[in-house]
Parts: structure tokens; C-alpha cells; sequence
């Protein structure tokens, strides 16, 4: 199987090459392209790019991810992450490949959908989108995009996401500590954290596999980033004074949901794998940060 993997410079792109490479299939069948190589944004190097490689799968992992970047330029948000998929999708189509795109959370309203019981349950797969900013509004479209385009599709929803080579909240939190002695956390927001190297050992499962359509893949669990926080500080084993602040607090350009929670039934109902717990992942990538 070759696969093409674009944003391959990023930290989830990193470690799905070398997910691709663990999984057994041998390194010269991975073609990866960092940003700097190929714009998913730029429609003709994007057919040329599928067309000279000639891959059986084609998985996206590039996007903009700069949640206030998008709010203060929409245009480029929809280029790279809502016509990025969709110039990949139709080379796919071109090429007769398949195609893994990895979405998010910040589809959805951020307000929490309730079950039989009036309690908060997590987003499955089938609830309605209804992004609040424009980050999510570009990533929605994407989906649509890739949906319309593309049967042979993996549209992976994940939420909260850090690795070990980028910058994200862990990393973050880790800085602050060791520059300020003393963090505030918003304690209203809560979502599945996810470490990159689960879900890239996800995405091969998918490649491997004709589970097409849409797939919530995150962690299992879930918490606040306050509890996401305090946690990084204990199993890190690093002194700091952790306090809580409500999302009103920060005076942000976009807004941020208040409900990421994903649903996992429908991807274990149909085989595949569970992924390892939050904080088992957490735990992981602490020790991978730290050696």
C-alpha cells in the first residue's frame, strides 16, 4: 500500500509516518509532504502531487489550525481547510485512491446535547454540525466537501489533540509552569483529550480497513482543561499553583465550545479498536517530552 500523507511536518503528520512505518508497511511505500512542499490549498500542485505519486490512500493531516488566525481571516480558512480536502478528494477521485481527512471537534455548537435523562452526552457522528467560528465553519465544509466528492472516504473528527514535536496545551502548560510558577486554566470547557500518537495508530487501522464515512476518534474519558492541567502537573511531577477561571475571563477573537465531548460507540460498534484512556495517553506523552 503507498500511502501520501500532507502536513507530514506536523505534529500528528510526524507520527503517522512513523505509524505507517510501524504498522509493517515498508518506509519507501510512505510518501510524506510537509507544508513547505505542497499547499493543500493550491488545487493544481495538489492534483500533480497524487498524480506523480500515485498513492492507494492519500491522508490529510494538513489544516490551519490557528483557531483565532481563521476568525481573522476566513478566506484563507476556507482555502487550506475546507478547499484543501476538496482538491485532495477529487485527485483521489482522478486517481482511483482513497482518502483519510482529519477533522474536529469545533463542527458542533459547543453546547452540550442531552439524552433521555436531560444529562450531557457526548457528539456522535449523526448529531447535527453548527460551528461558532470560522475555523470550525471551514472544517465543516470540508467534510461536506470530501462527502460529495469522494465515496471511498475516512473523515476522522478528533478533539484536543498534542504530540510530543509541536506546540499545544500540554507543552504549553509545561512552559508556563517553568516560566510563571503559577497557571489559570478555564474550568468550563470540556472535551476528550487525545495524544497524537493514538490517534495516528487510529488512521493506519482506518487505512487498512473499508470502514468509509465519518469516525469519531479521541482518547477515552473526558475532563476539563483545568482537570487536563492538573493532571500534566501531577504526572509530570511539577510544583505550580493551578488556578480555575471561567471562559469569560479570556478575551479571545473567536469563541471556543463549551462541549467537546466525542461519542466512540458507533467506530467500537463497528470493530475498530478503543482507544487507550486520556490520561494513559497523557501519561505516555510526558514520558516521551521528557527524554
Amino acid at each position: 500500500m503507498r500511502v501520501l500523507i500532507t502536513g507530514a511536518g506536523g505534529q500528528l503528520g510526524r507520527d503517522l509516518v512513523e505509524a505507517f512505518a510501524d504498522a509493517a508497511v515498508h518506509p519507501a511505500d510512505v510518501v510524506a509532504i510537509e507544508h513547505g512542499h505542497l499547499d493543500v490549498g493550491d488545487e493544481v500542485a495538489v492534483g500533480e502531487a497524487v498524480a506523480a505519486y500515485r498513492p492507494e490512500v492519500v491522508v490529510n493531516a494538513g489544516a490551519w489550525t490557528d483557531v483565532d488566525g481563521c476568525e481573522a481571516d476566513p478566506a484563507r480558512a476556507h482555502r487550506v481547510n475546507a478547499l484543501g480536502p476538496w482538491w485532495l478528494a477529487r485527485a483521489c477521485a482522478r486517481r482511483g485512491a482513497r482518502l483519510i481527512t482529519v477533522s474536529t471537534d469545533y463542527v458542533f455548537s459547543g453546547v452540550a446535547p442531552v439524552d433521555g435523562a436531560g444529562q450531557p452526552r457526548a457528539w456522535t457522528e449523526f448529531d447535527a454540525v453548527a460551528p461558532l467560528n470560522a475555523y470550525g465553519r471551514s472544517k465543516a465544509a470540508g467534510e461536506q466537501l470530501v462527502r460529495q466528492t469522494l465515496a471511498e472516504h475516512h473523515i476522522v473528527r478528533t478533539a484536543w489533540v498534542s504530540g510530543a514535536r509541536g506546540r499545544n496545551f500540554v507543552t504549553t502548560m509545561l512552559r508556563l509552569a517553568g516560566e510563571r510558577g503559577q497557571v489559570a486554566v478555564v474550568d468550563d470547557q470540556f472535551g476528550s483529550p487525545t495524544c497524537t500518537r493514538d490517534l495516528a495508530a487510529a488512521i493506519v487501522e482506518l487505512a487498512a480497513s473499508e470502514r468509509y464515512g465519518t469516525w469519531n476518534r479521541t482518547n477515552t474519558g473526558w475532563c476539563s482543561w483545568y482537570d487536563l492541567a492538573a493532571a500534566v502537573f501531577e504526572l509530570a511531577g511539577v510544583e505550580v499553583e493551578l488556578t480555575a477561571q471561567p471562559s469569560s475571563a479570556l478575551d479571545r477573537p473567536a469563541p471556543r465550545p463549551g462541549w467537546s465531548v466525542l461519542d466512540p460507540t458507533h467506530a467500537e460498534a463497528a470493530g475498530l479498536r478503543r482507544l487507550p484512556h486520556w490520561r494513559d495517553g497523557l501519561a505516555r506523552l510526558l514520558t516521551e517530552l521528557a527524554g
